[in-house]
């Protein structure tokens, strides 16, 4: 009925309306072209609903294609990535494209390759022989939960949107921060080229022993210790060059020819795996004959004789062997022999015994040794002398270290390190978030049953001695897990090589790319390039010696350690776009996964956690400080606004303390036509004051609507931002717009802060050209300020003579901060140069305290009391007591507030306008200022005997001398009847409602001017209370008159801040610290 009704209402010039053959008004304006095109547009598309924002906002049927093909990649990250890719395609490598690889070929097989290497082919049966079976596979549990638990957490992530080339770099910076990212993501780009130059050395290693021994270059026949360390050495630095380049190479080329080679290092790993349980199969049914030369319950090292006995019957009597010679001194039947080989026997033990010979019960345990420990058989009777040393201890089968289980942890974990080799391709995959969760998860489980399995069944087949024989001396040079493997040993030893040659060139693949990232991304500025390849990266490795192994492991923990913290976090802060399509994840697993890695970085070993700490640390501090600004939408971010959020509403449970009091600042800025600052030398006193510390928000007052000026408050913030960072000031800028720029300025001091977090002090400069007559309003908005910092019980800072303040590179060497403390304001007139000085500028500068004392005060008791108090706030200062008595008014005081009062008056009974009446008000003013007393008036002077004129106040008029010492000179050329005609309607002077305490105001702001100049003239600052605004705000003198006298009492000073406070601290003491 709906869809009827509507084809029926199309009628009048619809498309298929018969109607009366009109066409259709397609705009009010009935010969707008312009409109008709526009309803032609969107005509048939029933969308004339949303016709203006078509225009800036395209329809959801035209970009849905684009959505489809959502990245997630940060901004201009996927213009930069385009470019590349199109300069590497076209003029680099154009025959040569990025494979776009799938679960197996891209995640499934490189982990597995890159867990399968060094260690579990040359030291998985020395750990077991070490740590026994059962710590052995608490260690390997404990490895394989705590990567199996960061895989999940990968997992999530992966999953929560498109993961673009970086892998587990690109995981943590979009989760942690470019900080975070960073500083993990360069550890762990180390940690996986320094596991490179392990399995490279792993593979020299099974070469030069196990495969080729004649190949190497530095003969080691014959040589023992110390030489045969260093041939070894030198011979993987060359062979270890000649396979990194090799590697390098195939790396250069392309990733497709590294998937070939992996595919083909992988069968034979899986082979040797394959060979390695048909052995254990075999030994239950025929135990290979694999005997090992004992004496006693030791082991020797089989090369040196050929026959494990002491001697042999032959048909002419019995004769000795080699062994004989090795521990007697002659070959003779009657020699002198070591005593304990006199008093044992050799004999034979089956190394490999058999899963069926019960073997296991003998290597449930540990048996831990200190370096050059006997390796020695549990069970075997030996007879050994009481006090009897040992001796050719080079023929017997030695511990080369000392061994402990966070040594096996230490040693161990490197094998299970390569869960991130998938990731780490994520920009060669064509599905990330389904091959990175499937792969990488399916590629520990496997991994982990293969490891577990083989620490039960190495436990099981191979006799202790045997397993803790680290390089196989009692065994001839022979690989055990070969002897084991079933049908030859050759399968094993092939195998373990191409499985390390593999995993070596899995992790040269994947540290550049890695490196990559983190170069494209721009935030190591040591890093940034403008070309980066995507599919071709140039390698630059370096090998480093076995001992790295320690500082590898810590980079891998700390790495997994960050992704399940990411993870986690994204989890309990629940923002909206965390929406994984992995369900199996939980932040409880994250936190364990978390602090399994932690503990397993100190577990290993303290020293080289904390260097790898270190390391992190600084790398974050770089990058924190020099690094570029991204804004990913991190955790980090999330986790400041969750604690921004509980400290506000903790800061607003009650008032803050005394104790916690210190000046948070609102400072106010005009700024010019252009939007500039325009008292930059306010904010250098700001971060002299405030030294980072507490809440600092800079706001101007833009006069306008909101709409109109919005892009010169977007301007006026710039600057000021910009500003801000130039004058190291931390806090926050604000710009806000009303109709005047005194309500501007009113918004501003009442809508600043937030919750808890307010200003208490409001830092204004001094108005500039308040004198000058078309800038009359200035004085008003300025008095209007003083008012409304009263009643909001804020503390006013006001800076005269701002320009001439010092810039935060100015340094004083000498100099006095002078504080003329007049009245009691709650202490925040000492506070001010205790946190002054507190900065490099005024640090070197002293502080004096002045006091006036009136007529009754006590001088000296005053001074002994002050000192005292000084004491006890911890504050040194001088103390000095100024004497200012009652002296007599100035004329020219009286004469200065007599005009202005009168002229007022007048000016109100004319009934001139509001204007009229502020720039006749300011004429005067600028007409009686003693600067230019170019028009002088004439005062009635004090009558003979001192008697005033009716209706006067009692005011004694004598000339004072001014401030510079010259005598002040009576005015003399302005007639009386000028006068009159000026200030008398009516042909005589009205004196009869001028304000007594306004004359002694003026009087007592040039006579404080004087003794301030006098004191202070040198002072690098002076600080003084700031006189209360008037309480009568109806007539515009009292306003004047207040401006009249701080600008008298603040002349001929260089550098004056004055302080209006109202309210008082409770506690004086609590203040300063």
């Amino acid at each position: 009925m709906l869809n009827n009704l509507t084809d029926t209402e199309e009628g009048d010039g619809g498309p298929n309306s018969q109607g009366d053959g009109n066409p259709k008004e397609s705009s009010p304006f009935i010969n707008s072209s312009e409109a008709t095109e526009k309803s032609q547009q969107y005509d048939g598309k029933h969308m004339a609903l949303f016709e203006e924002e078509m225009e800036t906002s395209p329809m959801v049927s035209s970009m849905l294609s684009s959505l489809a093909n959502y990245s997630n990649l940060p901004q201009g990250s996927k213009e930069h990535e385009e470019e590349i890719h199109f300069l590497c395609v076209h003029f680099l490598f154009p025959s040569i494209q990025a494979p776009a690889l799938g679960t197996l070929m891209g995640v499934y097989l490189p982990c597995i390759q890159n867990i399968f290497g060094v260690i579990l082919f040359l030291r998985m049966t020395w750990m077991v022989g070490i740590g026994g079976v059962i710590g052995s596979f608490i260690i390997v549990f404990m490895c394989c939960s705590t990567t199996m638990l960061t895989a999940i957490s990968m997992s999530a992530i992966a999953t929560n949107g498109v993961v673009p080339a970086g892998g587990s770099y690109y995981m943590i910076s979009r989760s942690l921060g470019p900080e975070f990212g960073g500083a993990v993501g360069i550890c762990f780009y180390l940690g996986t080229t320094f596991a490179g130059a392990m399995y490279i050395l792993g593979s020299i290693e099974l070469l030069l022993i196990y495969i080729l021994p004649q190949a190497a270059i530095f003969k080691m026949e014959g040589l023992e210790g110390a030489e045969a360390e260093a041939a070894m050495l030198n011979n993987m630095r060359v062979y270890g060059t000649i396979v990194l380049s090799f590697m390098a190479t195939v790396v250069f080329v392309g990733v497709k020819y590294v998937n070939k080679l992996a595919l083909l290092f992988l069968a034979c790993v899986i082979l040797s795996i394959l060979a390695v349980y048909a052995g254990v199969i075999k030994t239950a049914i025929e135990p290979p004959d694999f005997p090992v030369c004992m004496l006693g319950n030791r082991p020797l090292i089989s090369k040196g004789f050929d026959v494990c006995a002491k001697t042999l019957e032959s048909g002419n009597g019995t004769v000795t062997t080699k062994l004989w010679k090795i521990f007697c001194d002659t070959p003779f039947l009657n020699a002198t022999c070591d005593e304990y080989f006199s008093n044992n026997n050799v004999s034979f033990i089956q190394g490999i015994p058999g899963v069926m010979s019960g073997i296991l019960k003998e290597n449930l345990f540990g048996n831990y040794l200190e370096k050059g420990n006997l390796v020695a058989k549990i069970g075997i009777a030996t007879v050994e002398g009481p006090d009897e040393t040992l001796t050719n201890s080079n023929r017997y089968v030695l511990a080369d270290i000392t061994s402990f289980f966070t040594l096996l942890v230490g040693i161990y974990f490197p094998s299970v390190t390569g869960i991130m080799a998938g990731s780490n391709r994520s920009g060669d995959l064509r599905d990330a978030q389904k091959s990175i969760p499937i792969g990488t998860i399916m590629a520990i489980t496997t991994t982990s049953l293969v490891y577990m399995s083989a620490v039960v069944l190495f436990g099981a087949c191979i006799d202790g001695v045997v397993l803790r024989d680290k390089f196989g001396e009692g065994v001839n040079g022979n690989l055990v897990i070969g002897t084991l493997a079933w049908p030859s040993p050759w399968v094993i030893v092939i195998g373990s090589f191409f499985s390390t040659c593999g995993a070596g060139l899995q992790s040269l693949t994947g540290a550049p790319r890695l490196m990559q990232a983190i170069s494209r991304d721009g935030v190591v500025p040591i890093l940034r390039v403008k070309n980066v390849c995507k599919t071709h990266c140039c390698l630059s490795h370096f090998l480093r010696w076995l001992k790295a192994l320690f500082l590898l492991c810590r980079f891998f923990l700390m790495c997994y350690m960050f992704v399940n913290l990411a993870c986690a976090l994204q989890t309990l802060l629940r923002t909206p776009n965390w929406r994984p399509r992995f369900k199996f994840y939980h932040w409880a697993l994250s936190f364990l996964g978390m602090s399994l890695c932690l503990s397993l970085m100190f577990i290993c070993s303290w020293f080289y956690a904390i260097v790898a700490m270190v390391i992190a640390g600084s790398i974050y501090k770089y990058i924190e400080f020099h690094g570029a600004e991204k804004e990913w939408g991190d955790g980090i971010r999330g986790i400041s606004l969750s604690a921004a959020r509980y400290a506000l509403m903790r800061l607003d449970e009650g008032p803050a303390h005394t104790k916690n009091w210190r000046p948070q600042l609102l400072v106010l800025v005009s700024t010019d036509v252009e939007q500039n600052v325009e008292q930059p030398r306010l904010l250098s006193l700001t971060n002299q004051l405030k030294a980072g510390k507490g809440l600092t928000i800079v706001g101007t007052a833009l006069a306008g609507t909101y709409l109109e000026n919005h892009p010169q408050a977007q301007r006026a913030e710039q600057s000021l931002r910009k500003l801000m960072e130039t004058e190291k000031v931390k806090g926050f800028c604000q710009v806000t717009i009303s109709s005047n720029m005194r309500d501007a300025t009113s918004h501003l001091l009442q809508a600043s802060g937030l919750g808890g977090l307010m200003h208490n002090t409001v830092l204004v400069s001094w108005p500039r050209n308040w004198k000058q007559a078309d800038d009359h309003q200035t004085w008003r908005d300025f008095i209007e300020l003083v008012r409304e910092t009263t009643a909001a019980h804020l503390a006013l800072l006001v800076p005269k003579n701002i320009a001439a303040f010092p810039s935060n590179g100015e340094r004083f060497s000498e100099g006095h901060i002078d504080v003329w403390w007049i009245v009691h304001d709650g202490g925040m007139l000492m506070l001010l140069p205790f946190l002054l000085r507190q900065h490099k500028v005024w640090r070197k500068c002293r502080m004096r305290i002045f006091t006036v004392a009136q007529m009754d005060d006590n001088s000296i008791q005053m001074k002994k009391d002050l000192t005292t108090f000084l004491y006890h706030l911890r504050i040194d200062a001088e103390v000095e007591v100024v004497e200012m008595h009652d002296s007599d008014i100035s004329a020219y005081t009286y004469e200065k507030t007599l005009v202005m009062e009168q002229r007022s008056q007048i000016l109100k009974q004319i009934n001139l306008t509001k204007t009229e009446r502020e720039r006749e008000v300011q004429l005067i003013h600028d007409s009686t200022s003693p600067a230019s007393p170019a028009n002088p008036a004439t005062l009635i002077p004090a009558t003979e005997g001192g008697a005033q004129t009716p209706g006067s106040a009692e005011v004694q008029m004598t000339w004072t001398e001014k401030a510079d010492g010259e005598l002040a000179k009576p005015p003399g050329t302005a007639t009386p009847e000028g006068i009159k005609d000026i200030f008398n309607m009516n042909g005589h002077l009205v004196y009869s409602n001028r304000n007594q305490s306004n004359v002694r105001r003026m009087h007592t702001a040039l006579r404080l001017n004087g003794v301030i100049v006098k004191k202070s003239s040198e002072a690098k600052l002076v600080l003084l209370n700031m006189p209360g605004p008037p309480k009568n705000r109806a007539g515009d003198e009292n306003c004047i008159l207040l401006s009249l006298s701080l600008s008298l009492t603040l002349r001929e000073l260089p550098r004056v801040v004055v302080l209006e406070q109202t309210f008082i601290i409770a506690k004086m003491l609590h203040i300063l610290p």
